[in-house]
């Protein structure tokens, strides 16, 4: 466990996850981001509360983590001046996102480090989102599986999704694909910073194990699908108002709750550029 001095470190479950209390984003120094890039290495996904930043401060923030990422098919403040910003906005006439288990953008060639996703209306009750540590996932798998899946290798790509033809995400910014977008990562990968192994396969995005017939892939990943499904694995946030989160996209999934469809829920997210798996 690391030890903290600038901030206060809440964690809000046994396997990934905790509340960081005791700073205000918008005037952060250098010790106390020093403290909550070692949470997050250390509990993989964080969460803040009460913060109210200008979508600059928000950038701001997330620039200290890298630079920032631009998606490929969501830009809906584009002509705002902020491409970097996906809105995720959801009412009685317009559905949720996210709503199965993911890890963002795995169909490029350098998926994300992570995002920084900050909660503008939240609904009176549900609307929650939800991480799961693909650290646990992997350790809980016997050491045959484990000796498998590192020898192996899946293709990600956006047929499920961004290429699909009724693939709801007008509503949010977004537009289709033209052609499929994809790319090839290990099923396991080794995270750059820690040195853990994770699993790295997601029903969004991932399309096949490379080099396996049709039915020995599909039965395989819908295996693993199931697996990181696991409640041992996973934490559930509640949002408020101002509330923030921050996730290491290298070694997590998550969903959101689509629990209340007639309330109104906006959320605005950045996302901070990753390397290649490994």
């Amino acid at each position: 466990m690391t030890t903290y001095h600038h901030i206060a470190v809440q964690p809000i479950a046994g396997t990934l996850g905790a509340e960081i209390h005791n700073v205000n984003l918008s005037n952060l120094n250098d010790a106390a981001f020093a403290e909550i890039r070692a949470a997050l290495l250390e509990h993989q996904v964080i969460f803040f509360r009460d913060q109210e930043l200008t979508r600059a401060q928000h950038k701001s923030f997330g620039r200290r983590f890298g630079d920032l990422h631009i998606h490929p098919y969501l830009q809906p403040l584009k002509e705002e001046g902020h491409p970097e910003f996906l809105i995720l906005e959801s009412d009685a006439k317009h559905p949720f996102v996210a709503e199965a288990w993911h890890s963002d953008v795995t169909f490029q060639e350098t998926p994300p480090l992570g995002s920084v996703l900050r909660c503008v209306a939240a609904p009176e009750f549900g609307g929650d989102t939800m991480w799961a540590s693909m650290y646990a996932a992997y350790d809980a798998l016997s050491s045959t599986m484990q000796r498998l899946l590192g020898e192996l290798v899946a293709i990600h790509d956006t047929s499920r999704t961004f290429s699909r033809e009724t693939y709801k995400i007008e509503h949010i910014g977004g537009k289709r694909a033209e052609g499929i977008a994809s790319a090839e990562h290990p099923v396991i990968r080794t995270h750059p910073e820690t040195g853990r192994k994770a699993l790295f396969v997601n029903s969004a995005f991932t399309h096949s194990i490379k080099e396996m017939k049709s039915a020995e892939s599909t039965a395989l990943l819908d295996f693993l699908y199931r697996h990181i499904e696991s409640p041992d694995f996973s934490c559930r946030f509640r949002w408020r108002k101002n509330s923030m989160a921050m996730w290491d996209n290298r070694c997590t999934q998550h969903r959101v709750l689509a629990d209340n469809l007639t309330a109104y829920r906006r959320m605005e997210r950045i996302t901070v550029m990753g390397d290649k798996p490994f």
